[in-house]
């Protein structure tokens, strides 16, 4: 039977798109399904559309439509249209009616400049409108929505509802949504001059297209944030995240309130990714950020999102918006699983209600205090009033835009006032997983204060999991083995200041602990797939063949959860529902393959024809494979009832209709029909009348075996396990002595398995249960006085065949394999039909039948399997009679594919008998390791091609030798894995075997081209490469003369030459001189090596005068200068008494100076160093007599200064930066610090100290620390941290470093004159930073 096709993935042919359309009119969303008889259905928000006034729905074939008409703002939702098991969602976006040209009249003037407070037109006469202060509030905090001096369109005023209001204080009839600047800008956007919204698009820069935007939404509803990707120019798909807050990864948050959805759009190559946040809270609003990376490729966006309550009915209570922040957020979220907290602004208003909740305002009631003040500047009072008047001052002014007034007030206030109780307060998150321990810790000024901790407002009680500590000026709160339930804010009370923080918990990934497993089906049967995952009441999605299920009206599919384990139940499958279902986490997935068969009954053994004697029992069995089909006996087309004499029995695959005491009226042709199929078995029942003629006396005995049916040959055909009757009709006078024999053995009667008996008429012989030794020739012998009479009769005994041997698997592809198996070694007796292949997973306990119709060959392709997975094969035989046991399993498998061509194969050298060849690994590897490469060749014009090696090779690159010179060669290179070799990888021609003439060149590195300076006793180690074919000469020399070897070292390669001299001294400075040579042709090039050393001291130290304070000295340049220049001196003084040196100058450039601040009454000696690049001179040059400073007799009083503390906490003041880069390759991390004390410094990866690796070597150089990392591989990638504490604080700074593989980064360019270039490029960049 062929394999099941694997079905569509999409029912729709044509799917619908999403639209925008104009409030009031109509909207049409098209679809086309691939079959025209296929039920489609509509939904809108997860509920059913039906015909309405609202809702039209139309069918024609294959073509569906949904019309929605009399569009209003409430449509604008998302749309379902459902097929079979395919979904596709949809947007409709209503957009208001564009305003009207008859407009009310203007409702303001342009709004007044802050410094100018201008009435609003109409406020002096008319008691609604707005007073001066209020309108200048307005104009301050609230931004024009339009410029008002164009006057066509009304003002929306804060609190007034949702109908905007005229300069008179009167709704006017609803034109357009107008919204505030608060809604649809960013929250730091400054209007525009002209009054106009600002132009708040971000930049698209980086990897994002489209970056997702600040958004605000009412409590209950949903809102969805876009970001867009483009992948045309990127290696490897994008990987986003979405974060809440600093650290809150959304991932492991994704359930009822958060969805994350990715798309690929295959035309453009834009991956869409969405964060659709459903019935939103208040505790849902903040700051987020997305982030996205390819390779070394990162970007991030931030935004934010704010979460208003639902606007107040009319009736309400203004004194319910002046309610206690701490009660509320108790009330709102209780207290277990609140993350909101009172905060710094415990028992204080919170002013956000009014915002929201301002319907309350009336007109009338918005410029009470107008006429008396009409010149107040409400900015001055709210500045000089405590924030508890804030909410009174804004209502008595008018001021309904609450959030805006506090943010300008916070800009105001210059000055923050200083903690008095705090050092250092806790930070503002914190995040740990689900059963880890956190530790919370402030310092407090006063050491012996008590502090005390809320979550959610309610004191905590020290517990086992609650634990306190106190440690000098430090507290400290560690929660052991968090909860969800601990997901909370936490603040610390001291007296009367507090301190907040905020705690996620993050759960950890939900892994599938057991997979699901492949299913065999018939069609109608019902399907139950069960997995286990690690954590109850996990959320998992299924999807089948990459399409979502959902639970649809018709229970096609059900969703059932049992602690861990969830089961996806399919009701009456059919073959649409063959294809591969999957279930996931958001910590894995597991995959298994439905296979559904139509119901194909199969008849193990039909009825046959009997012919029975009166009086005798008449049995019609048949055997089918279904053991649960039943079904009906017909006689001659009527159905036979079962009665007394008649008994119809169904066990298992067994069917049977006896028919007791035969009598004539009996005999008909019988038939078994099968419910549910469509065909029938018949036999017909014989009724055998023995007529006896009268015969004389001396009769002798006859054997009728005619009327038995035998075959000719008298062969008689027993099923094994089945019952062997052989009725024998005989006659003769007297009545004939009946003998059975079986070869020499003679059968008696008895009662055993095998027995004989004799009747008047008729001999019997019976073997119960015939088994395969059963079998051979029988003999029945009848004698009386008249004669005797011989019969023989063949009794074969078939069975089912004996179990195949255990199968082998040929080869595997990608999602196949090709096994083969040997026949039976017994066939049971009859021909063997054919095979059934059974296949499963290695890790599973459930077999998978492959085809259903007997194979009638011993080699059978399986597809449809998983790459990757193991997997065994058995086989069954199967002939007439039925199907044998199963053969064991095969040895396991995995499927696989052959890897893609190796590429980039060329030639990297050539000579005269060998060649070298170069390739780069092949693009698609598979899921199998590649094994080796194997290289081939062969001469032009033939076809044989030759293995250059046995066996295969790891590396890629070889050289083949022993090549026949003008030999023109093709090449091919295969990679190997366990699916077998690749395709071969050739080259566009064939290759000459000779070696190219190359002419020499000499390759000076670039940092060789200047003067080399090194230091007496140091190593000099210079390679320099060059070309040259044959290979050339190499020839050095120093100064024109041939190089000394007692000097320096030469090696010399094929491709360069190294110069080495182990220990330099000044006599190897000099201009070295290299050349190579092939016969008359060379090349050659000249480098200058200059050996410094330590200068010489200064020559000749006088003091050339002495007055006051100042001595002035004088002196000579040293002799020898250490063969460098001298770029300055140090000059030291010492007190005649004491011998003390201490410095006066560093790097002084003069040869002449004058020493002041000299004490009276002292004598000085002065000493000078000489300094070159190298360092200071070994010995100095000293005056030979010293300076006397006289006395004057003033009396110096030394003045007192205060100490002065130097003390810093420590800081970078140049960050680490990301790095990628080649594995193998050492590389560094560089930041610079500051802070006195000296900070202890400690480097970190990935969180664990690395202090103590050898692989890790830490430099601290004038504040400049720099951590290397020798020859890092793949494993070293991560963040790095470098953390510095001193007494006074700490600091830290981290980046990324990702490392390469060295294959990634190489580009290999060949032509047939192979030049190599090493151009060494070092940029560096110091930073100084001094530590004190």
């Amino acid at each position: 039977m062929p394999e099941p096709a694997k079905k569509t993935v999409s029912a729709f042919a044509k799917k619908p798109k999403s639209q925008e359309a104009e409030e009031g009119s109509s909207a049409v969303f098209a679809v086309e399904t691939e079959k025209p008889d296929a039920k489609v259905k509509w939904q809108c928000n997860a509920k059913d559309i039906s015909n309405s006034d609202k809702y039209v729905v139309s069918a024609d074939g294959n073509k569906h439509s949904l019309t929605i008409q009399t569009l209003t703002m409430g449509d604008a939702t998302t749309y379902a249209v459902i097929a079979g098991g395919s979904k596709v969602k949809f947007d409709l976006k209503v957009k208001a009616k564009q305003a009207s040209p008859a407009s009310p009249e203007p409702a303001a003037k342009e709004a007044p400049a802050p410094d100018s407070p201008t009435p609003v037109e109409g406020a002096k006469d008319t008691p609604g409108a707005p007073e001066p202060a209020a309108a200048e509030a307005s104009a301050q905090v609230d931004a024009p929505v339009s410029n008002a001096g164009a006057g066509d369109a009304p003002v929306m005023v804060e609190g007034a509802g949702d109908a905007p209001v005229t300069g008179e204080g009167h709704p006017v009839p609803e034109a357009s949504e107008t919204l505030s600047p608060e809604v649809n800008a960013p929250q730091d956007a400054q209007p525009a001059d002209d009054g106009q919204p600002p132009d708040t698009r971000q930049d698209l820069t980086g990897l994002f297209t489209e970056k997702p935007q600040s958004g605000e939404v009412t409590m209950g509803e949903n809102i969805t944030f876009v970001a867009k990707v483009n992948a045309s120019t990127l290696l490897k798909k994008p990987t986003i995240k979405w974060f809440k807050g600093k650290w809150m990864d959304l991932a492991s948050k994704s359930g009822k309130h958060l969805q994350l959805k990715e798309v690929y759009d295959r035309n453009t190559k834009v991956y869409t990714y969405e964060m659709m946040i459903i019935a939103a809270k208040a505790n849902f609003a903040g700051g987020y950020r997305c982030e996205v990376s390819s390779r070394d490729k990162f970007d991030s966006c931030n935004f934010d999102l704010a979460v208003h309550e639902a606007r107040a009915v009319e009736g309400f209570d203004i004194r319910a918006a002046f309610r206690r922040t701490s009660a509320t957020a108790k009330k709102r979220n209780g207290p277990s699983n609140s993350s909101i907290d009172a905060g710094d602004d415990s028992g204080e208003l919170d002013f956000s209600a009014l915002l929201k909740k301002s319907s309350f305002l009336k007109p009338s009631n918005r410029a009470t205090h107008s006429a008396s003040e009409p010149n107040v500047d409400v900015w001055d009072i709210l500045q000089k009033a405590p924030a508890t008047e804030y909410e009174k001052i804004a209502f008595q002014y008018g001021i309904t835009d609450l959030r805006g007034m506090l943010k300008r007030l916070k800009k105001m206030k210059k000055e923050e006032k200083k903690s008095e109780a705090f050092i250092k307060k806790l930070d503002p998150a914190y995040q740990v997983e689900k059963g880890h321990k956190i530790k919370m810790a402030i310092e407090v000024a006063n050491p012996d204060v008590d502090v005390k901790w809320l979550k959610n407002g309610q004191e905590i009680q020290p517990t086992g999991r609650y634990i306190f500590e106190s440690v000098g000026n430090m507290r400290y709160l560690t929660i052991n083995h968090c909860s969800l339930a601990d997901d909370a804010a936490y603040s610390c009370v001291v007296g009367e200041e507090k301190c907040t923080t905020e705690l996620f918990v993050k759960e950890p990934p939900v892994v599938i602990v057991k997979n699901l497993e492949d299913q065999m089906a018939m069609k109608g049967e019902r399907v139950e797939l069960e997995c286990e995952v690690s954590e109850e009441g996990a959320h998992v999605k299924w999807e089948k063949d990459g399409v979502e299920l959902t639970r649809d009206e018709s229970f096609k599919y059900r969703f059932k959860k049992d602690g861990c384990k969830h089961i996806l139940i399919i009701n009456e499958v059919t073959k649409e529902d063959c294809g591969h279902y999957k279930v996931k986490t958001n910590g894995g997935e597991s995959m298994a393959e439905i296979m559904v068969q139509e119901k194909e009954l199969e008849v193990y053994q039909s009825i046959a024809d009997l012919t029975v004697k009166a009086k005798d029992e008449a049995v019609f069995k048949c055997e089918v494979s279904d053991e649960n089909v039943k079904g009906i006996w017909y006689k001659n087309g009527v159905e036979v009832q079962a009665d007394a004499r008649t008994h119809i029995t169904h066990i298992g695959r067994m069917h049977k209709l006896t028919i007791d005491d035969v009598k004539p009226e009996d005999e008909g042709d019988y038939t078994f029909v099968p419910e549910g199929y469509a065909f029938n078995l018949s036999a017909k029942l014989n009724f055998l009348e023995i007529k006896i003629d009268y015969v004389p006396r001396q009769d002798p005995p006859k054997i009728h075996l005619d009327c038995m049916g035998a075959s000719v040959d008298s062969t008689i055909v027993v099923v094994a396990g089945n019952k062997l009757r052989l009725d024998v009709p005989i006659t003769g006078d007297p009545a004939p002595m009946v003998v059975w024999t079986k070869g020499e053995k003679v059968l008696t009667d008895g009662s055993g398995r095998v027995h004989v008996e004799t009747t008047m008429g008729h001999c019997i012989f019976t073997i119960e249960g015939a088994e395969k030794q059963d079998e051979g020739m029988y003999s029945v012998i009848v004698r009386n006085p008249a004669g005797e009479d011989t019969a023989d009769i063949n009794v074969k005994v078939v069975d089912v065949p004996d179990p195949p041997q255990a199968p082998k698997i040929l080869s595997v592809g990608e999602d196949s394999c090709i096994v083969q198996w040997d026949p039976p070694l017994c066939d049971g007796g009859l021909p063997i039909i054919g095979y059934v292949v059974e296949r499963k997973k290695k890790k599973s306990y459930r077999w998978m039948r492959l085809n259903f119709d007997p194979y009638p060959n011993t080699t059978y392709e399986a597809k449809r399997m998983i790459e990757g997975v193991p997997y065994e094969m058995r086989v069954y035989a199967v002939n007439a009679i039925g199907m044998s046991r199963h053969s064991p399993a095969s040895q396991p498998f995995v499927p696989i594919a052959p890897t893609s061509e190796p590429i980039g194969l060329a030639v990297d050298d050539i000579s005269d008998t060998s060649i070298s060849l170069k390739w780069r690994a092949p693009e698609r590897m598979g899921t199998a390791d590649i094994e080796g490469y194997g290289v081939e060749y062969c001469k032009e014009g033939t076809d044989e091609w030759i293995p250059a090696f046995t066996g295969l090779t790891d590396r890629m690159s070889v050289t083949i030798r022993e090549l026949t010179t003008g030999d023109k060669l093709q090449f091919r290179v295969r990679a190997y894995n366990l699916a077998g070799p690749s395709a071969p990888a050739t080259m566009a021609q064939a290759v000459t075997i000779r070696e190219i003439m190359q002419r020499p060149k000499i390759w000076v590195p670039r940092n060789l081209r200047q003067t080399l300076i090194k230091k007496v006793g140091e190593t000099v180690n210079i390679m320099i490469p060059f070309q040259g074919k044959p290979r050339p000469k190499v020839t050095w020399g120093k100064d024109g003369e041939p190089l000394n070897p007692t000097q320096a070292s030469v090696r010399n390669s094929e491709t360069d030459t190294i110069l080495f001299i182990r220990k330099v001294e000044r006599t190897h400075s000099g201009k070295y001189d290299l050349q190579v040579q092939i016969e008359n042709v060379e090349d050659s090039a000249s480098l200058v090596i200059q050996i410094v050393d330590l200068p010489g001291p200064p020559q000749g130290v006088k003091i050339m005068d002495v007055w006051s304070f100042n001595v002035a000295l004088e002196w000579k340049p040293p002799k020898d200068n250490g063969n460098c220049e001298i770029i300055g001196y140090t000059i030291q003084k010492a007190d005649k008494k004491t011998m003390e040196w201490y410095t006066v100058y560093e790097q002084y450039r003069r040869t002449n100076c004058v020493v002041s601040d000299l004490i009276m009454g002292n004598s000085y000696f002065f000493r000078v160093f000489a300094i070159n690049q190298v360092g200071l001179s070994e010995d100095p040059c000293e005056t030979k007599d010293s300076a006397y400073i006289q006395k004057t007799g003033i009396e110096y009083k030394h003045p007192t200064y205060k100490e002065h503390d130097f003390s810093e906490a420590p800081k970078f003041t140049h960050p680490l930066v990301s790095r990628s880069v080649i594995a193998g390759y050492n590389a560094t991390l560089s930041c610079a610090l500051r802070g006195i004390p000296k900070p202890k410094v400690t480097w970190y990866r990935n969180k664990m100290d690395i202090s103590n690796e050898p692989k890790y070597r830490m430099f601290t150089k004038q504040g400049v620390l720099t951590l290397e990392i020798r020859k890092p591989c793949t494993f070293d990638g991560g963040v790095y941290m470098c953390k510095a504490v001193n007494a006074c604080g700490e600091d830290m700074v981290e980046c990324k470093l990702e490392v390469r593989r060295e294959y990634d980064t190489h580009t290999h360019t060949h032509t047939h004159t192979h030049t190599h270039t090493h151009t060494h490029t070092h940029t560096h960049t110091h930073t100084h930073t001094h530590i004190h």
